[in-house]
C-alpha cells in the first residue's frame, strides 16, 4: 500500500508539473502533504515537513546568498570584460558557446559536488547566452548533461554511497567505468553541438556565426558597442564611457574592479577546496562585497531589492522540495518503494540483471533520493544478484551510469536541480521535457558501452 501510494505521489507530481496543471512550488508542497494523510502520518505530518525542511536549510541559505554575491557581481560589471572577450572568441557562433559551456561544465564538475558547479558555471556562461539571444533551456540542458556524466566519478555522493553499499573499492566499481563514461563525455560533447546548430538556426546565423560575418543578434549590438576595442582595459575611462548600463560601478573604477575580481577568485577557490561550509562563503563574500560597491545604505536596499524576486522563487522552491522528500522520508514511503522496485525481477533474467538496473537507473532518479536509492535498493538488488550467480558488483556499476549521476540535475529530489534551473530561470517542466530524452539517451550509450565491453557481465 505504501509502495503503490509513493509512486502514485511522484506520478501525480510529474504529471501536474510537466502538464502544468500546478506550479512547481504548489505541487512541491500540496500533493506530498494529501499523500501524508493518506499514508496515516496524521499529526506526524508537520515534523516531517519539518525535518525535510532541515536537511535542505543549508542548501537554501547558500543559493539565496550566492543568488545576491553573483547578482551584484553582474550589476557591477565584473563579468563585461569576460562577456566581450567570449563574445569575440566564439565570434557570435552558438555552436561555440554550446560546446564552451559543455567543456565549462565538465571541467568544474571536477569537484564532484553539483552545487558549486552550478553556481560557477551557468554564472559565467548566463550573461553570455542572454547576449546573443540563446534558450536558457540549452544552457540548462547542456549543464545537466556534463554535469550529469562527470557526478560519476569516485568522489562524486552517488559512487561513494555504492561502494559504501556494496563494500567495494573505487578500482572494482569504478575503474572499468571509465571507458563508457569517456564515451559518455562524448556523446555530451555530441549533443552540445547538436543544441549550438539548433539555436544558430533559430537565431537565423550563418554557419560561421553573426558576428564571424559581420551580422550581429540585436542584444549583442546593443550591448557590445562595435568600435570598441577588443584589448580596451577593464576601468579606463574610454571603457567606462562606452557602457551602456550607468550601473556597472566597477567598470568605471579599476581598483574596484580588481577588488572584485581578487574577492570571486578567493571565494570560487575556497569553494573548491571546501575551506568553510559553503553558506559560510557565500555569507561572508556577500557581506563583504555589497558595502564596498554600494557605500550607502539606500544602495545597498535598492541591490536586495532588485534581486529579491529570484532570492524568493529559488529559496522557497529548495524548501518546497525539503517538505517533498521530507514527508516521502518520514512515511517510509521511500522504503517501500525500493523493496516493491525489487521484488518484480524474477530469476529468468538473473545475468541481464547489471543491464536491467542500468537502464533503468536513470529514470529512477526521478522516483528515489541517493540514499533510498543506493542505501535501500542497491543492497536488496545486490543480495538478489549473488543469490542467483551475479557478481553484485556489475549491479553497483549499472547503477551508477544513471541513478543520480546522468539523473540527478533532473530529480525534484535534489536541492542542486532548483539550483540550475533558479540560476538559469526555466521552468522545472520546461527542462525536464527538453533534456530527459538527451540525459535518458547518455546513460543507453554508456550502458552499450559497458555491456559490450562486458562491464556489465
Amino acid at each position: 500500500m505504501l509502495a503503490a501510494l509513493g509512486f502514485a505521489t511522484i506520478a501525480i507530481f510529474l504529471y501536474a508539473i510537466m502538464t502544468r496543471r500546478l506550479s512547481v512550488l504548489v505541487a512541491l508542497i500540496l500533493i506530498p502533504a494529501v499523500a501524508g494523510l493518506l499514508a496515516g502520518a496524521g499529526p506526524g505530518l508537520g515534523k516531517m515537513m519539518l525535518d525535510g525542511i532541515a536537511r535542505v536549510a543549508p542548501v537554501g541559505v547558500m543559493i539565496v546568498f550566492a543568488v545576491l554575491y553573483f547578482g551584484l557581481m553582474l550589476d557591477v560589471g565584473l563579468f563585461e570584460p569576460m562577456i566581450r572577450r567570449l563574445v569575440r572568441l566564439v565570434k557570435g557562433d552558438p555552436v561555440r558557446v554550446t560546446l564552451a559551456t559543455a567543456a565549462l561544465t565538465l571541467a568544474v564538475s571536477l569537484d564532484g559536488d553539483g552545487a558549486t558547479t552550478f553556481l560557477i558555471t551557468v554564472s559565467a556562461m548566463l550573461p553570455l547566452y542572454q547576449r546573443l539571444g540563446m534558450d536558457r533551456l540549452v544552457l540548462s540542458g547542456t549543464v545537466a548533461l556534463a554535469a550529469g556524466v562527470m557526478n560519476i566519478i569516485p568522489w562524486g555522493g552517488p559512487t561513494v554511497r555504492a561502494m559504501a553499499s556494496l563494500k567495494v573499492d573505487s578500482a572494482s566499481l569504478f575503474n572499468p567505468v571509465v571507458p563508457a563514461m569517456a564515451v559518455g563525455i562524448a556523446w555530451v560533447l555530441l549533443v552540445a553541438y547538436i543544441f549550438g546548430r539548433r539555436e544558430r538556426a533559430r537565431l537565423g546565423l550563418p554557419a560561421a556565426g553573426g558576428a564571424a560575418a559581420g551580422l550581429r543578434p540585436a542584444s549583442l549590438s546593443a550591448a557590445v558597442p562595435a568600435d570598441l576595442p577588443a584589448d580596451l582595459p577593464a576601468g579606463s575611462p574610454a571603457h567606462a564611457a562606452a557602457e551602456a548600463d550607468e550601473g556597472k560601478v566597477a567598470l568605471a573604477r579599476p581598483w574596484l574592479y580588481w577588488f572584485n575580481a581578487a574577492l570571486t577568485a578567493v571565494l570560487i577557490v575556497a569553494l573548491l577546496m571546501a575551506l568553510l561550509p559553503l553558506p559560510v562563503l557565500f555569507i561572508l563574500a556577500f557581506a563583504i562585497a555589497l558595502p564596498v560597491n554600494y557605500p550607502r545604505w539606500d544602495q545597498q536596499q535598492k541591490h536586495l531589492v532588485a534581486h529579491a524576486d529570484s532570492v524568493v522563487t529559488v529559496s522557497t522552491m529548495i524548501f518546497a522540495a525539503g517538505i517533498f522528500t521530507g514527508v516521502l522520508t518520514g512515511t517510509k514511503m521511500i522504503d517501500a518503494m525500493a523493496a516493491a522496485a525489487v521484488s518484480v525481477v524474477p530469476a529468468s533474467l538473473a545475468g541481464y540483471l547489471p543491464a536491467i538496473v542500468a537502464v533503468t537507473s536513470m529514470p529512477l532518479s526521478l522516483v528515489f533520493t541517493p540514499d533510498a536509492y543506493y542505501f535501500g535498493v542497491l543492497p536488496v538488488l545486490g543480495q538478489t544478484a549473488a543469490n542467483l550467480g551475479v557478481d553484485p558488483v556489475l549491479v553497483g556499476r549499472g547503477a551508477i551510469l544513471g541513478q543520480m549521476t546522468t539523473g540527478f540535475p533532473l530529480s525534484p529530489l535534489t536541492a542542486s536541480t532548483f539550483i540550475l534551473i533558479g540560476l538559469c530561470g526555466v521552468n522545472l517542466g520546461d527542462h525536464q521535457r527538453f533534456i530527459f530524452p538527451w540525459a535518458f539517451g547518455t546513460t543507453l550509450v554508456m550502458t552499450a558501452v559497458a555491456f559490450a565491453t562486458g562491464v556489465l557481465g
